[in-house]
């Protein structure tokens, strides 16, 4: 039997360009279906990058970093949590992976995209998918000037104007 196929990818519109996702099903299921949930909710859309880390990794997701919104970005939820589905994905440039704090059943929203090799994260969090084009917006983003104790907040947003399901090609 084969690897059940993914019928939909999804695409990221940011104020810097496209990236398109091609998800695992077949080893996050579950994060892959709430993903896809909160993006037919348009729950991501007017959300930012709010974190770039160039080499390792843009993470977004966090409701907290919309307009108007009064929350500390990063610390933002859909008012739920998910079981982890750590899996042997590695996480390599392009692969998008859930954000959680340190307990491992604490992703429910925010997600990073690899920018660099970040191996030593692998069975640690939960991988879902990998981009399939939009590298050159992916290398853009992770080019954007940062800020603060980290080095990554950064200092111009980096809007997600929408996430939209597409068909598969």
């Amino acid at each position: 039997m084969s690897t059940p196929a993914t019928t939909e990818n999804a695409v990221i519109s940011t104020s810097y360009g496209d990236l398109t996702i091609a998800f695992w099903p077949d080893v996050a299921p579950k994060t892959v279906e709430n993903f896809k949930k909160l993006a037919r909710e348009g729950f991501y859309n007017g959300t930012a990058f709010h974190r770039i880390i160039k080499g390792f990794m843009i993470q977004g997701g966090c409701p907290n970093t919309k307009a108007g919104a009064t929350g500390q970005p990063g610390t933002g939820d859909p008012g739920y949590k998910l079981k982890a589905e750590f899996n042997a994905k590695s996480h390599v440039r392009g692969v998008i992976s859930m954000a959680r704090s340190s307990a491992p059943d604490s992703a429910g929203c925010q997600f990073f995209i690899c920018h660099g090799d970040a191996k030593f994260l692998d069975r640690q969090y939960t991988a879902f998918g990998a981009l399939i084009k939009g590298d050159d917006v992916l290398e853009r983003i992770a080019n954007v000037p940062t800020k603060g104790s980290e080095k990554s907040t950064p200092i111009e947003r980096v809007e997600v104007t929408a996430v939209t399901l597409v068909p598969a090609a």
